[in-house]
């Protein structure tokens, strides 16, 4: 990198090449990374209680 104009209008020149997210396609990315999130998190829930109550049987009957 000899000169850095060179590298600072090469840059703005690919920034114009990048095609943007409407604001629909935004807000149905987003939406769809909340409901992964809570799909996710009511799965984790139910894995904890499952072992969580296995793990009561098993120190239940070693006591």
């Amino acid at each position: 990198m000899k000169n850095p104009l060179k590298f600072i209008q090469d840059v703005k020149q690919e920034a114009f090449k990048v095609t943007w997210p409407t604001a629909k396609e935004t807000i149905q990315g987003a939406l769809m990374v909340f409901a992964m999130a809570v799909i996710a998190s009511i799965f984790f829930l139910l894995l904890d209680q499952i072992l969580k109550f296995f793990l009561e049987i098993i120190l239940k009957v070693s006591i």
